[in-house]
């Protein structure tokens, strides 16, 4: 399936949003990321650049969509499947054009910046929400999730997103990181778990 937008949810964990400084929103903070920053984490090396300040891993469950979303049905309706990326940051860059009151795109949609997984069947809610996703970086665990420790859940962000934005079939959403996100360095590898199985890796090269 095509991939068409790309949204992502900010501060949807209350302790990451506690180590950046800030509070949860009081509705799901969307984002968005351009189709040029997809790459897949398939044991490949991914260039990041080097000349903007430290880039910032953040590990995240993704959903793709089949369909628009329609609150009737729920969100299991419009869910073709699931994987797991990483939000790559720029981290001074966004925190400077945050200063600066700019919007702060360019910190995170550049190339390379939405590394995904192969996608895999979406068990549902239920079963998401009793297993857990990881990173993994040089062999020492970096960042744990607990969906259900999700602020917004799966309603709320579809919900949310297709009132103010409009969603469809190949949509992916990256619903929001865990604390313990922190900067990559040149040759650092990176393996993406779910429920301890490897669903995804990579390679930084600092560029």
């Amino acid at each position: 399936m095509d991939v068409k937008n790309i949204y992502c949810v900010g501060k949807n964990y209350t302790k990451h949003a506690e180590e950046l400084g800030s509070t949860v929103p009081e509705e799901p903070l969307i984002f968005s990321k351009p189709t040029h920053s997809l790459i897949k984490a398939d044991a490949r090396h991914i260039p990041l650049p080097n000349d903007k300040g430290a880039v910032d891993y953040e590990a995240e469950i993704i959903i793709q969509l089949s369909s628009e979303y329609d609150a009737a049905a729920g969100a299991e309706s419009c869910i073709a499947a699931m994987g797991l990326g990483i939000d790559f940051t720029l981290r001074d860059e966004q925190n400077k054009l945050r200063q600066e009151g700019h919007p702060w795109l360019t910190s995170k949609g550049f190339p390379n910046s939405a590394a995904v997984t192969d996608f895999f069947p979406f068990p549902g809610e239920n079963v998401m929400n009793s297993s857990e996703f990881s990173l993994e970086i040089n062999g020492e665990i970096a960042q744990i999730g607990d969906p259900k420790d999700m602020v917004y859940k799966l309603d709320d962000i579809l919900a949310h997103c297709q009132q103010r934005l409009g969603l469809g079939a190949g949509d992916l959403i990256f619903t929001g990181t865990p604390e313990g996100v922190g900067p990559v360095k040149h040759g650092d590898h990176l393996r993406l778990l779910w429920n301890g199985e490897e669903h995804g890796s990579l390679t930084v090269a600092l560029v």
